[in-house]
């Protein structure tokens, strides 16, 4: 084998060690550096998750009044609709009544025009 650079077995078992610890290294757990706005982001998260909670609780609160309303809304019509209802059989009530005063009135004057007749 023609060697151009001149290398032994020691050197490349050096290299080859360089290369594994550089990776070992690379791998390694590094110093953290701790962020000087730490805090300020972390009230700054807060206060979003806050100002979103608060959304969602006023959307909560809409949503329920909304159905609140509505409930209100069909109860009001359900109470005109059987109010309606009621106005209907008492205008039934008061014809049926008065047709049948007028049948009974026809007839005691059919009766007394058949006495009025005999006599």
């Amino acid at each position: 084998m023609n060697d151009k650079l001149k290398t032994g077995f020691a050197d490349r078992l050096k290299t080859a060690a360089a290369a594994k610890q550089a990776l070992l290294d690379k791998l390694r757990p590094q110093p953290t550096q701790i962020d000087p706005l730490h805090s300020q982001r972390a009230d700054l998260r807060a206060a979003e998750l806050d100002a979103v909670r608060e959304h969602r609780a006023a959307a909560k609160a809409a949503k329920r009044q909304a159905a609140a309303d509505a409930e209100i809304e069909i109860q009001r019509a359900h109470a005109a609709a059987e109010e309606a209802a009621l106005l209907v059989k008492r205008g039934e009530r008061k014809e049926r009544k008065a047709l049948s005063a007028a049948e009974a009135k026809a007839k005691r004057d059919a009766k007394y025009a058949a006495r009025k007749a005999r006599s």
